[in-house]
């Protein structure tokens, strides 16, 4: 079954055609079918992975999965949050959201902070039922960036637990742990009961 995923992010492509690997779903990226983003103009994360995954929906008539997620650090009062992607500006790269992180977060030692992903799949345009599952997964920012894996902010969480940053882990291990890997396998429940 084709599934379009409502985001242009390989990085996230990658990761949930990975974890979603034992049902049977084709995801494709809604660029590889040339469908522009939608305005993510929700307040939370769950409203912009409804409004993505709609939008994809309409515009592709196929299903639809949309990933909202992002670092929220509660001494910044939850930013970047929804803005994650675009922490430093509408075309920031990750390094710029970086910097723009440390630089508010100057003077703070090791702040808590935690990834939150919210999965949204639809069937259809005007799914009544849309299924959404979400996770969190905590740690800390560092100040020194480490590691070489992963994308956006990884360099600078370090894992609960772990003595490693999420950049630090090896792919099959991030997708298990992360946010987005929790997320997705609570999704892959969803879907092998309500398809």
């Amino acid at each position: 079954m084709k599934v379009v995923l409502a985001s242009g992010n390989r990085g996230k492509l990658k990761e949930l055609a990975a974890t979603l690997a034992a049902v049977d779903m084709d995801l494709v990226s809604q660029g590889d079918l040339g469908i522009e983003g939608a305005a993510e103009d929700g307040l939370t994360f769950v409203e912009n992975a409804i409004i993505k995954a709609r939008h994809v929906c309409r515009v592709a008539q196929l299903p639809a999965l949309a990933d909202d997620s992002g670092l929220v650090v509660p001494c910044l009062e939850g930013k970047p949050g929804i803005r994650s992607a675009r922490y430093a500006g509408e075309s920031a790269t990750d390094a710029e959201n970086n910097t723009r992180l440390l630089a508010d977060l100057s003077g703070i030692s090791l702040p808590p902070a935690h990834f939150y992903c919210a999965l949204v799949y639809l069937r259809h345009a005007t799914d009544p039922a849309p299924l959404i599952a979400t996770a969190s997964w905590h740690g800390r920012i560092l100040a020194d960036a480490r590691g070489s894996s992963g994308f956006g902010y990884d360099p600078h969480f370090l894992v609960s637990g772990l003595n490693r940053t999420a950049a630090e882990l090896a792919p099959k291990d991030k997708n298990r742990l992360s946010h987005r890997g929790q997320a997705s396998a609570l999704l892959l429940e969803m879907l092998r009961h309500h398809p």
